[in-house]
């Protein structure tokens, strides 16, 4: 990095009255979990391609992770989905991850995949059903105590694709009844993160729809029950970091998923098609960050980032990295906002001042902030370019590409 770009970057911000100092802690503060699934090949609508480097074994997603992890410095933990990354011994999958660098961060139960739960998991008609799915619930939480997890994260397929098929208060009913028992379970620190999602895989309707319901519920089971926002699972036009503000004032956002969508749900980088939707989202988990009621505050420091992408055609371990790279750039923009100057446009009623102070924090050019951080930690200050120069890719590709195991 040039240090006169950084130089020049410091005093353009010291004029807007930015404190770098303060904006460079928040940055190293910054923590964004991968999925282990995201190493893999994993499914999409249409079709897997699948990869020759691709991780075959959970061994193999958390040596991507670790690699993730040593090249950006801000993915400490990696997310596993149960029973994709089933073990005979969990408290030994904790002790590997340990021995690469990482651990073990969002526990994932999958009540979507098994012929039983095809009319639904916890809101199925059938009371042995919905048994094991509750079953399910309660073996993940003995996992995430057995790897030290303290969140887990609860996204249900569960919905109706025509009228009549399901009682819709019934089903609301069960699935209350389910997330209770679950939620008794829970350790004291323990977090439970509620994801909705607007369709998808039922069309008609989907138990848990939207934020609303997700926070709804989250009142009724306890202050250990928190709700989860994937930046794909909304309406088009969705205004996003209206839910996000919303949320944080109450102190129930616990989670983000981080991905990228033109229609569909996610599966795409994060920050590739939308970008200044995902720094206006940052904006107010940042305000936030800097509020005066200490609960506000709080929950804002505490989100659990999460990458939530399943890449298709893309190379995993480049798409991850860029992916967290994007996430870094919009937060760092979002830490530049000069909200005084908001505030005084709002109070004198100025809508082109208000909104051209917040546009001016996203025209910023971040690079030499980031690099810097990235340097004075120790890390690449381009985790991309040291990833291609490492040297991983090929050895990855050469040791497994000589055999194809499932995984």
């Amino acid at each position: 990095m040039s240090d006169s770009a950084y130089a020049w970057f410091e005093r353009e911000q010291q004029n807007r009255g930015i404190d770098v100092t303060q904006v460079k802690e928040r940055l190293n503060a910054l923590k964004i979990e991968t999925p282990s699934w995201g190493y893999a090949d994993q499914g999409t609508r249409f079709r897997t391609f699948k990869r020759a480097d691709a991780a075959r074994t959970v061994r193999e997603k958390l040596e991507d992770a670790a690699a993730v992890h040593r090249f950006t410095g801000a993915c400490p933990d990696v997310a596993i989905h149960i029973p994709w990354d089933h073990a005979d011994d969990f408290g030994k999958l904790a002790a590997d991850a340990k021995s690469l660098g990482i651990g073990i961060g969002a526990v994932n139960p999958n009540l979507f995949q098994d012929d039983e739960y095809m009319l639904g998991s916890v809101t199925n008609a059938d009371p042995a059903v919905r048994a094991r799915a509750v079953e399910h619930l309660l073996a993940c939480v003995d996992i995430a105590r057995a790897t030290g997890s303290k969140a887990l994260s609860l996204w249900f397929a569960d919905g109706t694709n025509y009228p009549g098929q399901g009682d819709f208060r019934q089903r609301k009913a069960w699935m209350e009844e389910s997330l209770r028992t679950m939620y008794a379970a829970l350790d004291a620190d323990m977090r439970m993160l509620i994801e909705y999602k607007f369709f998808e895989p039922g069309f008609y309707h989907t138990d848990l729809a939207d934020w609303g319901m997700a926070y709804n519920l989250a009142q009724k089971l306890g202050p250990k029950a928190e709700v989860l926002v994937d930046t794909g699972h909304h309406p088009q036009g969705t205004n996003i970091e209206h839910i996000v503000a919303y949320l944080l004032d109450e102190g129930r956002l616990g989670g983000f998923h981080f991905n990228a969508r033109k229609y569909a749900d996610d599966d795409l980088i994060v920050g590739s098609a939308n970008p200044y939707e995902l720094f206006l989202i940052f904006a107010q988990i940042a305000l936030a960050e800097r509020d005066a009621n200490p609960i506000v505050r709080r929950t804002a420091e505490r989100i659990a980032y999460m990458i939530d992408q399943s890449h298709n055609i893309e190379a995993k371990i480049p798409a991850m990295i860029r992916s967290v790279m994007n996430v870094q750039t919009q937060y760092a923009k979002a830490l530049l906002v000069d909200w005084n100057a908001v505030a005084e446009a709002q109070r004198a009623g100025d809508v082109l001042e208000a909104e051209a102070a917040v546009r001016e924090a996203f025209e910023q050019n971040v690079t030499p902030l980031l690099q810097a951080v990235r340097e004075e930690a120790g890390l690449p200050a381009d985790p991309m370019a040291a990833y291609k120069q490492s040297g991983y890719a090929e050895r990855i590709w050469n040791a497994r590409s000589a055999a194809v195991a499932p995984l």
